[in-house]
């Protein structure tokens, strides 16, 4: 029984963190340099329009990740396997932790603000928000590759 729960959870923990990686990647790699290209209004428009379906899903499937990846730490594999997935759960959780901190609340400010102009007095984020979000992806990918090196060396 515990080799079929290991092998599932092993596939769990790649999905969730093949897609938060895959995600986070991507909007690096395309979404931010396009929020940077934007006028103020347009991107705050186009801000508000993108983050209506990453918002509930991101958060599930990191922190189902995490928890994946340190249950299969406690299942008590072999000692190297161990230590990639409980360091890949530590990393998406450190996925989480920036978000919640830091693009979160400037994705709420942005979405904040009021429709039409932006205000005189606003202080565009999109720079500090990419930075958060460049730290994210890296701790994404990392986790990937501590799962990958995980599934490899623990059978």
């Amino acid at each position: 029984m515990t080799a079929v729960l290991t092998a599932v959870l092993t596939v769990l923990a790649l999905l969730a963190g093949g897609i938060t990686a895959g995600v986070l990647f991507c909007v690096a790699l395309s979404v931010v340099p396009t929020f940077l290209r934007l006028p103020a209004d347009r991107y705050v428009e186009v801000h508000r329009l993108i983050g209506r379906n990453y918002d509930p899903t991101m958060p599930l499937t990191v922190l189902s990740g995490a928890v994946t990846d340190i249950v299969l730490a406690a299942l008590g594999q072999r000692a190297a396997a161990q230590v990639l997935w409980g360091a890949a759960g530590a990393l998406l959780l450190g996925v989480s932790c920036v978000s919640h901190l830091a693009n979160v609340p400037l994705n709420r400010a942005v979405k904040a603000l009021p429709e039409g102009p932006v205000p005189a007095d606003w202080h565009d984020p999109r720079r500090r928000w990419r930075a958060w979000n460049l730290l994210r992806t890296g701790l994404a990918v990392a986790a990937l590759a501590a799962n990958a090196a995980a599934a490899v060396l623990a059978h």
